[in-house]
């Protein structure tokens, strides 16, 4: 479940799950526990460039993975909206340890640069990876609005 919802993507969460444009897709982001910023000054960032900038580091030796399967729909038996996607897996990761994942609308998958993604949520995950060992992150909704 989110641990926070961007400012830049409140409220539109939901569409931009939908994948509403022709090379569009979802984007899971490792980033390194150490030297993250505060939940305050992510909300802020319109941007995946501007996470960088704020100070968090990209875990890029895990790499990036585009979500599968992404659903966008109402929920009317929990009165919510809900975006869910297949879990992800990485393959005997390594490099730093990891304290969150970042969910990002990417809008055209074949030009986009970091300037262009827009993050969307923040999911908390905490990982030391080994070199040896699978990592699956387990996701039941990623977004909820209520």
């Amino acid at each position: 479940m989110t641990d926070i919802v961007f400012n830049v993507a409140k409220g539109r969460v939901g569409a931009l799950a939908l994948l509403p444009a022709a090379s569009d897709a979802l984007i899971a982001i490792p980033y390194a526990s150490s030297g993250f910023p505060s939940d305050a000054t992510l909300r802020d960032c319109t941007t995946v460039a501007a996470i960088a900038t704020a100070g968090a580091t990209e875990q890029t030796t895990m790499g990036r993975k585009t979500l599968t399967n992404v659903t966008s729909t109402v929920d009317q038996t929990n009165d919510r909206w809900a975006a869910d996607c297949d879990d992800i897996t990485w393959t005997a990761p390594s490099g730093a340890a990891i304290g969150c994942i970042v969910i990002a609308y990417d809008p055209d998958t074949t030009t986009g640069t970091d300037t262009d993604l827009i993050p969307l949520v923040k999911l908390g995950a905490t990982l030391t990876p080994d070199g040896v060992n699978d990592y699956k992150l387990t996701i039941n909704d990623f977004y909820w609005a209520q």
